[in-house]
């Protein structure tokens, strides 16, 4: 095994690919841990195994666009999404992507390395509720 697949395969972090029509064809460990679904599972499977319902159309729109067109905006940009787990509860991943090109520089697919970003999520939602409490409930300022 080289030494890129072992980085891979021993990753904490998820590391998922998925050919152009959107199918898994990567899917270590960490994708394991973060989302529940074993490798065997997931590979051969749509992206939609990890995206919620409601997020599905324009996913795919944007994924459609950068598979014709060979160029993402979110190269070196670290996305927050909320996904889904195996268990159909609503989790929080920060991720940055990039594109997989044959010799012949035509887009093969994307790779993706991902993180649970739950935590972080919960702590702003409560810190932006309680702002909103305290703003409700502020003495009015001077007329």
């Amino acid at each position: 095994m080289s030494l890129a697949e072992r980085i891979v395969r021993e990753a904490p972090d998820a590391i998922i690919a998925a050919d152009a029509a959107g199918r898994i064809i990567l899917w270590n460990a960490g994708a394991e841990r973060l989302f529940g679904h074993p490798a065997a599972q997931a590979l051969g499977q749509s992206l939609d195994l990890i995206i919620q319902e409601p997020f599905r159309a324009r996913h795919w729109a944007g994924y459609r666009h950068v598979m014709h067109t060979g160029v993402t905006k979110y190269g070196t940009q670290l996305l927050r999404v909320p996904a889904l787990h195996a268990d159909g509860r609503r989790i929080s991943v920060a991720f940055t992507v990039g594109l997989m090109s044959d010799q012949a520089g035509a887009v093969e697919g994307i790779f993706a390395i991902l993180r649970d970003d739950t935590e972080r999520w919960q702590t702003e939602r409560q810190l932006r509720q309680r702002l909103a409490a305290l703003e409700g409930t502020a003495p009015a300022g001077p007329s």
